[in-house]
């Protein structure tokens, strides 16, 4: 570790602020009009990145309204997770795409 990053660290531990672990960036694919993994768990803070391998275009829509993100065919789409909960989404396009995300605190 480099001499001029362990002070922050000693007065973020000294004031009670709690350093946090890397987020993770956790892939889920639509492929053959199918969200794979159909059930994903995540933490608060996470990426979530949709790949859309189809041809079409598709989206990522929280039926509870949380979020909305559209997939060009053949691009990716990303959202950070920012709270906790269970999320039922599914593709506007193609309603028969379901899928779930747990994310945790």
């Amino acid at each position: 570790m480099k001499p001029g990053r362990i002070f922050p660290i000693i007065a973020a531990l000294m004031l009670g602020v709690s350093v946090s672990a890397q987020a993770a960036t956790i892939q889920i694919s639509m492929e053959n009009l199918e969200i794979m993994p159909a059930q994903v768990s995540a933490k608060v803070g996470d990426t979530i990145e949709w790949i859309n391998k189809d041809v079409l275009a598709h989206t990522a829509t929280a039926r509870n309204g949380d979020f909305d993100v559209m997939l060009p065919p053949k691009k990716t789409g990303t959202l950070v997770v920012t709270k906790a909960g269970t999320f039922e989404y599914y593709c506007r396009f193609h309603p028969n795409m379901k899928a779930s995300l747990t994310v945790s605190p």
